[in-house]
């Protein structure tokens, strides 16, 4: 947990998984529970070139394990987010957001759960 105390509010983070990153944005540590508060931001599809990026910022802030994320990369999410800052959230988008990280969420549970028991 102490490399986890030099994080700041703001930072992105990255959460990976098989071929995909999530990066969301640190809001808060919860050192107690060895938790984070995070606000997603892109999912990143790296199965194929040019990876699909799909847009996050109108999904649900999470409340998740911070030891299963890392600091991302300035120079990994400057492409990214220059595409994503490029447009503005799409107001119809925010089920499809949802949708689109629960997925995710599910799986990386999924993969967890299995690699304990």
């Amino acid at each position: 947990m102490d490399k986890y105390l030099e994080l700041q509010p703001g930072q992105i983070l990255c959460l990976e998984h098989g071929d995909q990153n999530l990066y969301v944005e640190l809001i808060q540590l919860v050192i107690a529970r060895n938790l984070c508060w995070v606000r997603p931001l892109l999912l990143v599809e790296n199965s194929c070139e040019p990876p699909i990026l799909k847009d996050l910022r109108n999904a649900s802030d999470l409340l998740w394990q911070v030891n299963l994320f890392r600091v991302a990369l300035d120079t990994e999410v400057i492409t990214y987010f220059h595409q994503l800052l490029a447009k503005e959230p799409q107001a119809d988008s925010e089920p499809l957001a949802k949708q689109q990280l629960n997925h995710f969420i599910h799986q990386v549970w999924q993969t967890k759960q299995q690699d304990e028991s």
